[in-house]
């Protein structure tokens, strides 16, 4: 099925199920509100995934729509969804391929020591406060480091995330990111403000998502939710990206 499909299949049939419209009513639907103040197209919350809120990967397709669309995206088929509400105990990563919805890693990952403890509190685009980034980011090059082999990741939210590989922001893997490590501790350890990953699965992730996919960081930041670029840009409703931003 491709990705037109998966995104209008289950919001078509369900709305006309119990609305008892038929298809020509269907023609021009309207924005449904979320729980965030930002509108989405009936598409950008069909496709599910499982452990994934609806609101927030509608959000996540918005900003990868919109980002395709100002052709900031080589990649538009994979998306990366890290939902930073969520407790670090709790998988919260999610790799989605687009063309067919199937999930492609469902994972563990940590965020910085500035950030908070088991949970998330604070973000920042400051160099120094070891805190996380909210908002989109892309996916660039790989490389091996002081973590071993490592992804760099471009903020494109002015203000938010932008300053992130001057911050060395990047997707690596480490050893506090691990079943193992929350029963010890009762959390995952804490990075500098990098998405880390457990390490017998890290480097199978970045081959994934490298060069140019989108990443997309939530968490119920009211300034970011209301100013963000990617969530306000004025996108067509739900469907393929438009020829030629890939």
């Amino acid at each position: 099925m491709t990705r037109a499909r998966i995104r209008f299949a289950v919001v078509a049939v369900c709305t006309a199920t119990s609305l008892g419209l038929t298809a020509p009513a269907l023609a021009a639907p309207v924005p449904a509100p979320t729980p965030y103040g930002v509108p989405l197209a009936p598409g950008e919350a069909a496709l599910s995934v499982p452990g994934l809120r609806p609101e927030v990967l509608g959000l996540a397709l918005r900003a990868e729509r919109c980002a395709a669309r100002e052709g900031l995206v080589e990649n538009p088929d994979v998306l990366t969804v890290i939902d930073y509400s969520l407790p670090s105990t709790k998988k919260r990563l999610w790799v989605v391929d687009l063309d067919t919805g199937r999930v492609l890693f469902h994972e563990l990952v940590a965020h910085g020591q500035g950030t908070g403890g088991n949970r998330a509190r604070l973000f920042s685009n400051v160099s120094g406060s070891h805190q996380s980034n909210v908002g989109a980011l892309v996916t660039a090059e790989t490389y091996y480091g002081k973590h071993g082999f490592s992804l760099r990741l471009d903020g494109v939210e002015p203000g938010f995330n932008d300053l992130a590989r001057e911050r060395t922001i990047v997707i690596h893997g480490a050893p506090y990111v691990s079943e193992g490590f929350i029963h010890r501790v009762g959390r995952l350890g804490r990075s500098w403000g990098c998405p880390a990953l457990a390490e017998d699965v890290s480097s199978q992730v970045i081959e994934t998502i490298a060069g140019g996919s989108l990443v997309f960081g939530y968490y119920p930041d009211k300034d970011w939710l209301a100013s963000s670029p990617l969530l306000h840009c004025d996108a067509e409703p739900a469907g393929d990206v438009p020829a030629g931003s890939r």
